[in-house]
């Protein structure tokens, strides 16, 4: 199982899912994920609602979505 970076994935990994232009649309915990698929495998756990927000720990989406693109991480992989 792999991120779409190629990074190892685990149950238990703080995660975040992309839309098609590389907006993030839920964060959370990664569960339920079998071995061998990277694709429509496991569940994201969402946190529950923030109370406050440091601005200084935050980004705007189209920031990241900004950043994923230079990395060339913008776009879903084809499947396999």
């Amino acid at each position: 199982m792999h991120y779409r970076n190629l990074r190892e994935a685990k149950n238990g990994d703080m995660i975040v899912r992309l839309d098609d232009l590389g907006h993030v649309r839920v964060l959370g915990i990664l569960t339920d994920a079998q071995p061998g698929n990277d694709y429509c495998n496991g569940t994201i756990e969402p946190f529950p609602e923030a109370k406050y927000a440091c601005l200084c720990d935050c980004l705007h989406v189209d920031d990241l979505a900004a950043m994923l693109k230079e990395k060339g991480l913008d776009k879903r992989p084809a499947g396999k």
